[in-house]
């Protein structure tokens, strides 16, 4: 399965983007600001807890997360960052990096989040239960 994001809107606090599943639009995204130097090492760019993380592929897998206490599709490897997950939210301030996903997109940020994820970790989850594997690009 192939999941991606194409990064649209570039804010000040945010970046919204659309999420594709195997190329169909599945929902909108909200990430912190993107502040990667292309080149440059993360921690050159890199402002903790609000910055989204770098554009590239990323293995996808589900597991528990320890701060949610829940199963939570996890983004392997990337690189200095730790536990990026796709998860619900609605703005930049819901998130430390992660990519947070919504049915409706809003100024800056997104709406019926939670059922934005209740439709796309079953699909992970199938994809990973048929021993597909799973990547994330974020454009």
């Amino acid at each position: 399965m192939k999941i991606e994001v194409k990064r649209i809107t570039k804010l000040p606090k945010c970046t919204i983007g659309e999420l594709y599943v195997d190329g169909k639009f599945e929902c909108y995204t909200v990430e912190d600001t993107v502040r990667e130097v292309v080149g440059a090492p993360v921690a050159f760019w890199k402002i903790p807890h609000v910055t989204a993380i770098p554009a590239g592929t990323y293995d996808v897998i589900i597991d528990m997360s320890t701060r949610f206490k829940k199963l939570m599709p996890l983004l392997l490897n990337v690189p200095g960052f730790a536990g990026v997950r796709i998860h619900s939210g609605n703005t930049a301030e819901d998130t430390e990096g992660c990519v947070i996903v919504g049915k409706i997109k809003q100024v800056a940020g997104v709406g019926a989040s939670k059922v934005a994820v209740a439709a796309l970790q079953p699909k992970i989850q199938a994809a990973l239960d048929r021993k597909e594997k799973v990547t994330l690009t974020i454009s």
